[in-house]
């Protein structure tokens, strides 16, 4: 083929395995071939419209078969794929669109609000509005032309732009090649023993990079099935992993705590459960026992968006011995720990720096935060994390989140895994704010177990002869819940808005 990107995958897999289910949501089922023909015909009908090598689509809806097959139809025609947030406001989506100038938008109805709508006339791009409920997809979209296309796409062409979530500022535009997405895979594949039988139940969201690129991408390539759930719900999700035999779950750690908090988790069938994977941010050793009484040792990683996304991997075999750490370095791919100086350093915090083919190029229509973002082939994370003699990173938060408290460096996360001690905390975040006398101190946010007596005295008592004092938190705030975004990363910024 001369097309050796992402496109072309439908096709290989379809001549492989062509009557084995690739999708299934709600009932529907999608062969390989038919996601073959159906990717197929969509991209003849965007080539109609205009779409070529290069061109933007926009996709604005939830995760649904129409996505992937809308993907896919793009990648073929060296287009370039750009996942909209369902979260965003009108406005927020406007400076997405604006900064990425798609050719064309497809959109789910129920995300058409009239914000919405009215935004999309404003900037005149032309939409396509789709009904996943419909049964017929995009078929309107689709050509009447099932004739393979095989256009000239390589692993250097630009496959797709991620927007980062915008947990500060406007977000970014992450681009992704064609071959940041297949040596990420690559390194999956290398990490995690997937079969040809895997049933992947992929409730995160598509416009978020793991789990398309850690999931979905990945149970494609061996000829697995994914299940698409458009939201995630956590009773949905252990019926399904009983009713499907699901075999690899992924989640960020509200996921699985909302899973292990549900009333029936104790009794749940979980037999079929072979991979349970993690991201997004470190996942509390209290939450990681909990599974482990099932059976399942959650594997974590570390990645981000720029690294698409995985760049470390905490394998099984070593899971319960380091417990709590992100691993070490994928197989393809470098990372180091280094303190201001851009000196590699061991034992204690620094930022991590990451390089290799699963790297972006760079971010879209944006040099300047480029040429920032880079040290010759390293990319700077701003995550800041420790690394044994070993090479196993322990992922301490991020540069930004980091708080000087009487001129001792606190980070956040040690915090709050301590927090997560307590039996009745069922999520806690920790950031620091002005003190007149230290400096600044620590304030910790904290979801409280229903029915709990726990007050602020008493969970600063279980801290204290766990923490030093000066990493104490000086204020507790007891919320209902803590934000989030869409992908699940909890937003801090938020929580500096509180007024307790």
């Amino acid at each position: 083929m001369n097309d050796q990107g992402l496109g072309s995958w439908p096709r290989r897999r379809a001549r492989m395995t062509p009557y084995k289910a690739a999708l299934v949501q709600d009932g529907r089922r999608m062969s390989y071939r038919q996601l073959d023909l159906t990717s197929t015909r969509l991209a003849h009908g965007l080539r109609a419209r205009g779409v070529g090598p290069g061109d933007r689509v926009a996709f604005l809806g939830l995760n649904s078969i129409e996505l992937v097959t809308a993907m896919f139809a793009t990648a073929s025609l060296g287009a370039v794929f750009v996942p909209l947030n369902t979260r965003l406001a009108a406005p927020e989506l406007r400076y997405v669109l604006d900064n990425s100038e798609p050719a064309t938008v497809i959109c789910e109805d129920t995300l058409a609000t009239s914000d919405v709508a009215a935004m999309l006339d404003e900037i005149g791009v032309s939409t396509y509005i789709f009904s996943r409920n419909a049964g017929d997809g995009l078929r309107a979209l689709e050509a009447d032309d099932e004739s393979p296309l095989d256009d000239s796409v390589g692993h250097d062409d630009l496959f797709m732009i991620q927007y980062t979530s915008g947990t500060s500022g406007r977000p970014k535009g992450v681009q992704l090649t064609h071959g940041n997405v297949i040596w990420n895979v690559m390194n999956l594949m290398v990490d995690v023993d997937l079969g040809s039988e895997e049933v992947a139940l992929v409730t995160a969201p598509l416009f978020h990079t793991a789990a398309l690129n850690q999931v979905l991408f990945p149970t494609i390539l061996k000829g697995g099935t994914a299940l698409l759930e458009a939201r995630f719900d956590p009773d949905r999700a252990l019926d399904l992993i009983e009713s499907e035999g699901v075999t690899l779950l992924f989640g960020v750690t509200s996921m699985y705590l909302a899973l292990s908090d549900a009333q029936r988790f104790g009794g749940a069938d979980l037999t079929t459960l072979r991979s349970a994977l993690s991201g997004g941010a470190p996942i509390p050793e209290a939450l990681l026992r909990v599974w482990l009484d099932r059976g399942l040792m959650i594997v974590q990683g570390y990645g981000l968006t720029e690294a698409s996304p995985g760049s470390t991997m905490l394998r099984a075999a070593d899971g319960i011995r380091k417990l709590g750490s992100a691993g070490t370095a994928c197989f393809f791919t470098d990372v180091r720990v280094v303190d201001g100086a851009g000196d590699p350093v061991t034992g204690e915090p620094g930022e991590v720096q990451v390089s290799g083919p699963n790297v972006t190029p760079g971010y879209w229509r944006d040099p300047a935060t480029t040429d920032r973002a880079f040290s010759d082939s390293w990319l700077h994370t701003g995550d800041l994390a420790t690394v044994d003699e070993e090479g196993y990173l322990r992922i301490v938060g991020r540069l930004k989140d980091m708080y000087i408290s009487g001129g001792e460096n606190v980070y956040p996360a040690e915090v709050e895994s301590a927090l997560y001690e307590h039996p009745d905390v069922i999520e806690a975040a920790v950031i620091g704010i002005p003190d007149p006398t230290w400096g600044e101190v620590g304030r910790a946010f904290v979801v409280a177990a229903p029915g709990s007596s726990l007050d602020q005295d008493g969970l600063i008592a279980h801290l204290d002869g766990r923490l030093a004092r000066y990493k104490l938190p000086k204020s507790v705030v007891f919320l209902d819940d803590l934000p989030h975004n869409a992908s699940g990363k909890l937003m801090k910024s938020q929580l500096r808005e509180v007024n307790p």
